[in-house]
């Protein structure tokens, strides 16, 4: 029985993920991951790192981050308390929708997940006071290959739906994409 339903994106690659739920009066049974199924819609390597975040303030905006290969990444996103704006903006080379972004809301109600392909920036705004998510990842971390958008870039024209009430000072000064940027060979 499949325990998931992946759902495209106008972004090729990018699919939601909605988890099927096994509930009874005790409670219930959500899967995050299945290698074999995740491996049909395009997460062929193996999960290297997970990360658990919290952001505790209604508003904040935390993103937007990518790795540049050899280093890239496919990341799983989910939410397990509260709920975000997921934002993932294609930045492969020669990609039809290269600049292009696409948000969700992800909660722990929903049980929906955010499958992101290498070559995407990622970041996210919450719609509620203490969001707590997790990542699952397809490369470990690697600080040199990391790079970034800045959220209010005016070329990406992200419409996140509340005002930004805290971005932190890294993520804040990032760079606006330069006119020449030719985006990431994945």
């Amino acid at each position: 029985m499949a325990r998931f339903d992946f759902i495209p994106t106008p972004l090729a690659g990018l699919t939601l993920v909605q988890r099927k739920v096994i509930e009874d009066h005790r409670g219930f049974l959500s899967r995050f991951y299945c290698a074999d199924e995740f491996r049909e819609v395009g997460l062929s390597k193996p999960i290297a790192q997970i990360n658990h975040t919290l952001t505790r303030n209604k508003g904040a905006v935390r993103g937007l981050h990518f790795q540049h290969p050899p280093f890239a990444e496919t990341k799983l996103v989910s939410c397990l308390h509260g709920e975000i704006f997921d934002v993932a903006v294609d930045l492969r080379r020669g990609s039809p929708t290269f600049l292009h972004w696409h948000g969700v809301l992800l909660s722990a109600r929903n049980r929906q997940s955010l499958l992101i392909p290498e070559g995407f920036a990622h970041g996210f705004q919450t719609m509620t006071e203490d969001c707590e998510l997790i990542y699952l990842h397809s490369a470990a971390y690697h600080p040199e290959s990391e790079g970034a958008l800045n959220a209010a870039d005016p070329r990406l024209g992200i419409a996140w739906p509340l005002a930004t009430t805290e971005i932190s000072e890294r993520d804040r000064n990032h760079k606006l994409i330069e006119q020449n940027f030719q985006g990431i060979a994945v």
